[in-house]
């Protein structure tokens, strides 16, 4: 019965503390705050956190004793928070490259139902009703300011690859308006491709993923010699992609007059509620529209959770070896201080400070660590170029991007981490017996 018990209380205690840290993990910084402010306040002017403080500092002031034990805790969570923090910053570049591959006053219209271009095929007759629709922008001659475009799928030799490895990569044929749709892709080296010639561009991210793309060169897609004419760069997805002349692409895969894709630019982003009532009123259409920056957002979403869940899979199971490595340091921290606890404790300290005081000095060091593990993080993987498969036809290279909140989320790991490490020894320290502890050498 006794076990029973003891089984019982137990587990409520292990239940709390695995509530109580996934709140912590899910708490936004202005929320923690205030908790904060409300220690340290409880520390300042109640008596038993005055009581914490005093022994906190003891246990501090004897840490150079103690350099070998507690850098245990410190580089263990460094190194948690340091993979914790990369795969996050992985997850969060892929995100921001797709983001940024749209905006709200352009609009992209694919075949109803498809989740993506290359899933999308769209009529001449439906690309000729899609430039008529309200809200698409003009230029000068009044000719719709939109791109019928043609995606497919290429493979090209790798970079840095086996002489017989190839890769993934994604070639758009556009139409004329791609330049003005999308203002953000500018030319960096060689020139534009000639319409009706069986040239090329490649973006910054394709010339560093693939061989044989400089400009002056010629590289075969589709059982055909192309001829590279220059490279450009935007900034977002599309730096991954090959650019050549819509009906040159269609006539070398046979897709004959139809596109995968309309862009359009809309006269401005208020405009896309009537262009998308306009299109799905058309009896003799069945397309979605969504502007650009909702669509690559939902192209991001799943990618992004999984290298989320990934991340977070590895840091846990990491994050148990550096428990376990927190537990023995502060259970033996506790030992070699059992008869300074028991001492303060005789002199009327109570309970509550030596936990406090225990779980503080845990989590200063958690801290320690979890701000070593986000710097390292920083230093090696910000900007770090990586690639990947971005909707199931091409390889989309990005950079990593270690942003505040991935930061953020990492000190958090690294917080909660010493607090599971600190709550037992704590515990310990204040329910061991006064005269038992008096007699431990």
């Amino acid at each position: 019965m006794r076990f029973l018990k003891s089984f019982a209380r137990g587990l409520g205690l292990f239940l709390v503390v695995l509530i109580g840290l996934a709140a912590w993990l899910a708490l936004p910084w202005f929320v923690l705050l205030p908790l904060v402010i409300v220690f340290a306040l409880w520390m300042l002017l109640t008596r038993r956190g005055r009581q914490a403080g005093s022994v906190t500092q003891v246990g501090l002031s004897t840490l150079r004793q103690r350099i070998g034990s507690s850098s245990v805790i410190v580089i263990g969570i460094a190194g948690v928070v340091a993979v914790l923090v990369a795969l996050l910053a992985m997850a969060e570049g892929y995100r921001a490259t797709l983001r940024a591959s749209g905006s709200e006053d352009t609009a992209i219209v694919l075949r109803g139902a498809s989740s993506a271009e290359v899933m999308s095929t769209l009529s001449h007759d439906a690309v000729n009703q899609i430039a008529q629709a309200p809200g698409v922008a003009r230029d000068a001659d009044n000719r719709a300011l939109m791109s019928p475009e043609l995606v497919v799928a290429a493979n090209l030799p790798v970079r840095n690859g086996g002489p017989d490895e190839d890769g993934s990569v994604q070639l758009r044929g556009v139409g004329a308006a791609a330049w003005t749709v999308r203002p953000n892709v500018k030319v960096v080296q060689g020139a534009k491709f000639a319409p009706g010639r069986r040239e090329l561009m490649a973006g910054v991210g394709a010339q560093r993923q693939f061989k044989g793309l400089e400009p002056g060169k010629q590289i075969r897609l589709g059982s055909q010699l192309w001829t590279v004419t220059g490279i450009f760069q935007s900034g977002d997805a599309t730096d991954s992609e090959l650019w050549a002349d819509a009906e040159v692409v269609a006539t070398t895969y046979r897709r004959g007059s139809t596109r995968t894709s309309v862009t359009a630019k809309l006269t401005n982003p208020g405009a896309f509620a009537g262009f998308k009532a306009a299109l799905a009123g058309n009896p003799q259409l069945d397309v979605d529209a969504d502007t650009t920056l909702s669509y690559f957002s939902k192209q991001s979403e799943t990618m992004t959770k999984i290298i989320r869940a990934i991340g977070m899979v590895v840091g846990g199971i990491m994050g148990i070896g550096a428990v376990f490595g927190a537990l023995n340091t502060m259970f033996a921290t506790v030992a070699a201080r059992a008869r300074e606890i028991a001492t303060l404790r005789a002199i009327g300290f109570r309970g509550v400070p030596v936990v406090v005081a225990v779980m503080l000095e845990t989590m200063l060091l958690a801290l320690v660590g979890g701000v070593l593990g986000g710097v390292l993080a920083w230093v090696i993987f910000n900007g770090f170029t990586a690639s990947t498969l971005a909707g199931g036809i091409g390889q989309l290279t990005f950079a990593f991007e270690v942003s505040p909140d991935v930061l953020w989320t990492g000190i958090k790991w690294a917080l909660a981490i010493g607090f599971v490490g600190g709550l037992f020894p704590a515990l310990r320290a204040a329910r061991l017996p006064i005269t038992v502890a008096l007699r431990e050498v």
